[in-house]
């Protein structure tokens, strides 16, 4: 990350929406993956997507991409 980046920083995977902390301040959105992977697998091969919402927060979102079971 940059020095521009913004400060507010939103994760969505699915439903589910986290909001980034002080620790997360600091780490790039494949670190960002890195620690929610254990607690959410599916974002371990999800698609990043970001958009900057209408009051500037960064919504960084992680998509599920289809797989095959089994």
């Amino acid at each position: 990350m940059n020095d521009n980046t913004p400060t507010n920083r939103i994760f969505k995977i699915g439903a589910t929406t986290i909001q980034a902390d002080d620790s997360m301040a600091h780490l790039d959105n494949e670190q960002v993956r890195a620690i929610l992977k254990r607690t959410y697998p599916e974002v371990a091969h999800a698609t990043i997507r970001e958009t900057t919402l209408e009051d500037g927060t960064l919504a960084v979102i992680f998509t599920s991409v289809p797989g095959r079971k089994g």
